[in-house]
């Protein structure tokens, strides 16, 4: 069979590193679960013990690799961070049984779903979708990939997220309110996941504002620190 013929140049294919290979994860879908902390769920003025995990998308080239630094978007005042627990699939499929789901997980990183909270704010008061405020370029900075191999399983363990070293957000993998199994099977009867799919895992309490010179610190136990320069 001939190679395809494209009528414009096709886009690069977003990947992350891994960590100890010089293979790269490459990026199928983004998706993000939201208010998946008790805690920041009620920041957010939401009762946590009442609703099912949703979820929202970002675009697979919104990813910043390491190292690289993050400009403000544009059409915010309110640029936020909240640092998330990353999970990369290996393995796709539909209608996945929660005691299987580990399976499919080829391994973790640590993430920063970047959001403009006032263009979300206004979303929500007109009960609009939050692609502008959640799926806009570099809104997602994620650290290299750690094989499940390697690391096994987390769920457990501190994440914190410090501006220019002040802790903003501090809290627990265990304090999830839906697991990562729960969620992957959760996932899956709504989407056929993919090999190459990332899931953002939601976020504890303390999200704040940034401006440009801050630099964010994210950190996972087991999965070392993710720093982000906002210029």
């Amino acid at each position: 069979m001939s190679e395809p013929h494209y009528a414009i140049p096709p886009a690069p294919i977003s990947s992350l590193p891994i960590q100890g290979s010089e293979a790269r994860f490459p990026i199928h879908r983004i998706y993000c679960v939201g208010r998946n902390y008790a805690a920041h769920a009620r920041e957010m003025g939401h009762d946590p013990d009442r609703e099912p995990p949703f979820f929202f998308l970002k675009n697979p080239d919104d990813i910043v690799e390491p190292g690289v630094p993050v400009p403000y978007p544009p059409l915010t005042e309110d640029l936020h961070h909240e640092v998330e627990l990353v999970v990369a699939l290996g393995e796709g499929g539909s209608d996945i049984p929660a005691e299987a789901a580990l399976d499919h997980v080829f391994g973790y990183a640590i993430g920063l779903d970047l959001t403009r909270r006032d263009v979300q704010a206004e979303a929500k008061k007109l009960a609009r979708p939050w692609a502008t405020s959640k799926a806009f370029a570099a809104s997602a900075p994620t650290g290299p990939i750690h094989t499940a191999a390697a690391i096994g399983h987390p769920d457990s363990g501190l994440l914190t997220a410090t501006v220019n070293g002040a802790v903003r957000q501090e809290g627990d993998l265990a304090d999830m309110i839906w697991s990562v199994p729960e969620i992957i099977a959760h996932l899956s009867r709504w989407f056929v996941l993919a090999p190459g799919d990332l899931i953002f895992t939601g976020t504890p309490a303390g999200v704040g504002g940034l401006v440009r010179g801050d630099i964010v610190v994210a950190s996972i136990a087991g999965l070392g620190e993710l720093s982000v320069p906002i210029v």
